[in-house]
């Protein structure tokens, strides 16, 4: 497979920096080499996260994209989205291979994103080379890439749920609603209220209702594979746990006369070479549980022949899945390296 390869982490302090940090330390073609940031400049990363100090003895350095371009070929940036903007142009043009966990490089058309995220954009150049990584739509595409804008949480699994049927054309692309849940841990690391256990612990709250920035995202790859421009109605939730999604997903069938079996076909021959993805039997709906820690993604299919609509269930764990283990998924993909590589399929069960 070839030499360990040097791998940088920027914005290691977050959720999604530390799940990197532990997958990476497990990959056995990287050495994590650098990690950066801004508030905790300075700190050891084992200041932060005591927990992992027998194994990770670096410190958090300055963002110079040229001084980390020396020590790196892969750059990791987990940052809050505007910033990897200014970094990745200057990263790319040192030769470093770029995979940003933001949304900055999830758009094609940088107007969405202006709209939605209120950041104007001046990397039009930059952002014509970046990949969707969602390697189950776009696997083939990755294979070389240099530049990788991984997708949110909720559009990952929300997108595994409905690719088979939209890819097919088994349903009107008009009739998608998409209902969602998260554990806390999707806020990030922050002192935020409504992320305190006093206020998110036994209860269930709807937020970003009609406009959640994660809507537009959805809709772009909904639209790129249905080939028409189309809207989905996507509503988040915030649920008492610390990790996963379930996504829920409601759409009209153009067939009535389609079932449960024949759909449970379309989804296995779909994903029949996507190792992360589990179509489950009849009757047996995915759990959070059942993903977390791991890059996995459990779907269950149902058809409701009353209302003609077929309703998939989609389960990931928010971090993994929809954040860092995906991330590591895109770099093997790229790299040429079995995909599977350095990723756990099973969770810690109970």
């Amino acid at each position: 497979m070839g030499d360990r390869i040097p791998v940088g982490i920027v914005g290691a302090s977050g959720y999604g920096g530390v799940q990197l940090v532990r997958l990476l330390l497990d990959h056995p073609l990287v050495d994590i080499a650098y990690m950066g940031g801004s508030s905790s400049v300075g700190q050891n990363f084992s200041d932060l996260y005591p927990h992992l100090g027998h194994r990770l003895n670096l410190t958090i350095e300055n963002l110079e994209p040229e001084a980390i371009a020396e020590r790196v070929g892969v750059v990791f940036l987990s940052l809050p989205n505007g910033i990897a903007t200014t970094l990745t142009p200057r990263l790319l043009a040192k030769g470093c291979k770029v995979l940003d966990l933001s949304a900055d490089y999830r758009f094609e058309n940088l107007q969405t994103y202006e709209e939605w995220y209120r950041i104007p954009r001046h990397d039009g150049e930059t952002n014509a080379r970046a990949v969707y990584g969602l390697p189950e739509l776009n696997r083939d595409r990755l294979v070389g890439a240099d530049l990788v804008g991984c997708p949110g949480c909720y559009p990952t699994a929300s997108l595994l749920a409905v690719l088979p049927l939209l890819k097919n054309g088994f349903i009107d692309p008009h009739s998608i609603i998409i209902d969602a849940k998260s554990g806390t841990s999707g806020g990030g690391r922050k002192g935020e209220i409504n992320l305190l256990l006093a206020e998110a612990s036994n209860t269930l709250s709807a937020y970003g209702v009609a406009r959640h920035r994660h809507t537009p995202e959805i809709e772009q790859i909904c639209s790129m594979v249905s080939g028409q421009e189309l809207y989905v109605q996507f509503t988040p939730h915030l649920i008492p746990m610390v990790r996963g999604i379930l996504a829920t997903v409601y759409a009209r069938l153009r067939d009535p006369g389609l079932i449960q079996d024949d759909l449970l076909t379309i989804y296995r021959s779909f994903y029949r070479n996507c190792a992360w993805v589990r179509v489950l039997p009849k009757n047996v709906y995915p759990q959070t549980k059942w993903a977390a820690g791991t890059n996995m993604c459990f779907l269950a299919v149902e058809v409701d022949s009353r209302t003609d609509r077929v309703i998939i269930l989609s389960a990931i764990d928010n971090l993994m899945k929809g954040q860092a283990s995906q991330a590591v998924q895109c770099l093997n993909i790229m790299m040429g390296w079995p995909e599977d590589t350095g990723l756990p399929n099973l969770s810690f069960y109970p």
